[in-house]
């Protein structure tokens, strides 16, 4: 019992300040302190976590982080065009061995259809040739493209959700790069195969469609992310073909949305919808898994339609604010910024936090990177909105909390701490590479330390240094042995999901980042990132997931998602070239990193649309 608090109390002390001295310690031979000196110990940790969390400049361990070496803007080229050779090895893959089908098996060059069965690596890569300047491969795509049978057998149905985002999401992306009226008809097309969908009396569009017979399938309760992620890519194609039907099934989700009694979850979207009265269903809150980009299509429907739609930013405004003031927290070693899922109940505004951090959830920090840089966030007033009258008497604290921040500071500042924990669930494994989940600790009384009440003592404290969370931070690799005895309490986190998807959500982050601060770190790491993904999720004929992270070598899964092409391999591509192809100002992303083009609408269009 003697050595295992012993143990305890070392580790504890692993992280702080003394741990240079500790660590040297730790593996003498005569380091066997008696009960005194164990109480001396305990006595120096309490000592240091008496004030906890404190800023983040005596925290984050900064004087041993090492700022990345500068390059030539000619070796970021170079490792551009190893992204270029990288999409080409895994998209010649997929051409020669699954091609007309969905995905190609990295490992035994097989395919699946698991998208309808319609080539959607083909449809989700075609904006990613374009950008890459690889002609040949966007030509012989084409004929696919034109001769593409969007049909279906009787027993099956095309998840909705899916099938906008990659396949019509690609389609009007290609169209927008290249002006190929083929891809538009395609686009329209396919949209109108879907149409069944949204035979609700809300406008939300059901799980899936068989297009081929029309029927649909669906339970009415709705998942958020499955039923708001049409905005932009219906009123892309409205603009496009001109077509009033396509408007309208993207604004009647506006409204509904724009209309929903919040008060409950404190102007945020919850999870589970019902389809009938266009109402929220229950109360767990989430930019995750079944939210994110429900809450991503706030900000850019607002940014694509040249800021014309008020509705979209003060919804995105009041989710936000709602994550920022509840769904923020510090984790109690290295004060790691992470954002997590809730459950609201009756006698907390809180509510209950489960404190698991998802991969998903990291296209966050970007989104708010995004909106910091193309709002006026520090002066709303000059777009009609006041800022605290956008919350309820039961949000009002939150609002006020807020409004004590210059706003613009605050959503970059909890987007460079979210993004640095992004990289560091990267940076913390043998392989280089991200888990799918990782579930947080948290300190004895589990309820864990929200990010705005450390800001709040910062403040206090005269605001010097870095704000909490923010800094730069070192990375925690274990060793086998480490990871065989469960030596885990160097570590902030546990994890849950170990495996690597070849996910986009850290490096679109990464990029966003890169493009709106300025600083070339987030660039380095997007490049430790690639390098990691060519070490160790290659195969010999594309690039496979990983079943997990933790083991060197890497054990590989047999599939290799759409979304690698269309997402991974592109944000890194546009962050290591010198010229931006696609500026923030005038172009957005759909959840799919498909680019479609900032547009204004005409006053004919106007009229046509009743905008």
């Amino acid at each position: 019992m003697y050595h295992l608090y012993h143990q305890q109390l070392v580790d504890m002390l692993y992280n702080n300040p003394l741990a240079a001295y500790v660590r040297q310690l730790r593996h003498k031979p005569y380091f066997r302190p008696g009960l005194y000196g164990c109480l001396v110990l305990f006595s120096v940790y309490l000592l240091y976590h008496s004030t906890y969390p404190q800023s983040s400049a005596s925290l984050d361990v900064t004087e041993v982080y090492e700022p990345p070496v500068e390059v030539s803007e000619e070796a970021w080229t170079d490792r551009a065009n190893q992204v270029k050779l990288a999409f080409l090895h895994a998209y010649h893959g997929y051409e020669r061995y699954a091609l007309p089908h969905d995905e190609l098996k990295p490992i035994s060059s097989g395919y699946q259809d698991n998208f309808n069965g319609w080539g959607v690596t083909l449809f989700d890569s075609l904006d990613t040739m374009l950008l890459l300047g690889l002609k040949k491969e966007y030509q012989r795509a084409m004929p696919y493209v034109e001769k593409a049978v969007f049909d279906l057998a009787e027993d099956l149905h095309a998840p909705y959700f899916e099938t906008v985002i990659r396949y019509l999401g690609g389609l009007l992306s290609a169209y927008a790069i290249s002006n190929d009226t083929v891809l538009l008809k395609r686009a329209d097309q396919l949209a109108d195969r879907l149409d069944n969908v949204f035979g609700t009396p809300s406008g939300f569009p059901l799980f899936g469609v068989n297009p081929s017979s029309g029927t649909v399938v669906g339970p009415e309760l709705g998942i958020l992310a499955e039923m708001a992620s049409l905005q932009m890519e219906y009123t892309m194609l409205a603009k496009a073909t001109g077509k009033k039907r396509w408007w309208d099934r993207a604004n009647t989700v506006i409204r509904a949305l724009e209309n929903a009694d919040l008060e409950y979850t404190g102007g945020m979207f919850p999870i589970r919808w019902n389809l009938t009265s266009a109402q929220p269903f229950d109360a767990h809150l989430s930019v995750g898994a079944q939210a994110d980009s429900a809450h991503e299509y706030l900000l850019k429907q607002f940014l694509l339609t040249a800021r014309t739609d008020k509705a979209n930013l003060e919804m995105y405004l009041r989710a936000t604010t709602h994550v920022i003031a509840n769904l923020l927290y510090l984790s109690p070693k290295r004060h790691m910024l992470y954002v997590t899922d809730s459950d609201i109940y009756p006698d907390s505004s809180r509510g209950r936090p489960s404190h698991v951090f998802e991969h998903l959830s990291c296209f966050f920090p970007g989104l708010l990177a995004l909106g910091a840089h193309t709002l006026p966030l520090d002066n709303l007033e000059s777009l009609g909105i006041d800022f605290e009258s956008l919350g309820s008497e039961r949000t009002s604290r939150a609002y006020q909390k807020l409004s004590q921040y210059n706003l613009k500071e605050l959503h970059l500042w909890a987007a460079e701490g979210l993004a640095q924990t992004c990289w560091l669930t990267y940076a913390d494994e043998p392989t280089g590479l991200g888990p799918d989940e990782i579930l947080m600790r948290t300190d004895r009384s589990g309820d864990g330390y929200l990010w705005i009440d450390a800001m709040e003592r910062w403040k206090a404290s005269g605001a010097r240094g870095v704000p909490p969370g923010v800094g730069d931070k070192v990375p925690v690799v274990y060793t086998e042995e480490d990871r065989i005895r469960g030596n885990g309490l160097r570590r902030d986190y546990s994890i849950k999901k170990k495996g690597y998807l070849l996910r986009p959500e850290t490096l679109e982050s990464l990029y966003l980042l890169w493009r709106i601060t300025g600083d070339s770190k987030w660039r380095h790491r997007g490049w430790k990132i690639f390098q990691a993904i060519q070490h160790h999720t290659k195969t010999a004929y594309g690039y496979a997931s990983l079943r997990t992270v933790e083991i060197v070598p890497a054990l590989k899964s047999d599939e290799m998602p759409s979304y690698f092409l269309a997402e991974t391999l592109k944000y890194l591509y546009l962050m290591f070239i010198r010229e931006d192809p696609i500026p923030l100002d005038k172009w957005v992303f759909n959840t799919e990193a498909h680019p479609f083009p900032v547009f204004e609408w005409t006053e004919e269009e106007r009229e046509r649309f009743s905008i």
